[in-house]
């Protein structure tokens, strides 16, 4: 698929920074949008430099109530411009449910769900009257089963999955490609920024690079599968374990592995 130009949320790092990248390496214009305005006027920077391409930034909180509709009205030329939407903003929180921020847990709901349906509604009209577009979800591995103390993230990315399906199946004949990204473990800050223990962490081994997803997730826009699980066959096994067990025994089973230690 040729992106002449692209919106990326969550773009000041991560699986965010690496779409970006990557799609001005191959010299698609971009749209950066994240709270951090210093960090993506940075990177604006850098990929105009390197490789000649027009970057407009936009700073804005994500959790904010209708902030998918401000961005939408802010894109640069309409937002008929942009051939390639990526949800990708999104956080996590670790810990037993009860003992952990409720307003941190709604915030999660708005970024994680609330900012990705409305930014995909509003986009993919847009797209289905030029007949052409796509759409990548970012979800994560953690969508197929329930995670016991990343109960709300779990449920969030199980929500994706199931509207980012949906939405494929609606719109196989229309000429927007919908996809969804369901990552394992990936290179970024994404477990410090859930607070999950360090002795519970995977060893940076176990990691799959930013740059292999972003990578395989460009090349799949070319097909037509719904959903892309990336990091092997590992990850394959796990998000096909719910057909293969009952759900209660894999809940159990993740909850003594996921338990907070001490």
């Amino acid at each position: 698929m040729q992106i002449k130009k692209a919106l990326v949320t969550g773009a000041s790092f991560g699986i965010g920074e690496t779409f970006a990248r990557q799609i001005a390496a191959q010299k698609g214009d971009l749209v950066l949008v994240a709270r951090s305005q210093d960090k993506l006027e940075n990177l604006a920077g850098e990929l105009q430099s390197q490789y000649g391409v027009k970057v407009q930034v936009i700073s804005q909180d994500l959790t904010e109530a209708n902030a998918g509709q401000v961005i939408f009205d802010q894109v640069a030329g309409g937002p008929e411009t942009v051939d390639l939407l990526v949800n990708n903003a999104g956080f996590g929180d670790y810990g037993p449910l009860d003992e952990r921020s409720l307003t941190k847990q709604l915030a999660m709901v708005q970024l994680n769900v609330t900012v990705l349906v409305e930014l995909t509604y509003l986009f993919l009209g847009v797209m289905k009257a030029r007949r052409f577009g796509a759409i990548v979800n970012v979800s994560s591995i953690a969508g197929y089963q329930a995670l016991p103390y990343m109960s709300v993230y779990s449920a969030t990315k199980a929500f994706v999955v199931n509207f980012s399906q949906a939405i494929w199946a609606e719109n196989q004949d229309t000429g927007v490609r919908i996809l969804c990204l369901c990552p394992g473990p990936t290179e970024s800050n994404f477990f410090e920024n859930a607070e999950f223990p360090q002795s519970m962490k995977s060893s940076g081994n176990n990691y799959a690079s930013a740059a292999e997803v972003v990578k395989e997730t460009l090349s799949s826009l070319d097909k037509k599968d719904s959903t892309l699980v990336t990091g092997g066959i590992s990850n394959q096994i796990i998000v096909n374990l719910p057909r293969l067990m009952p759900r209660d025994i894999i809940a159990s089973l993740v909850e003594k592995q996921f338990r907070p230690k001490g």
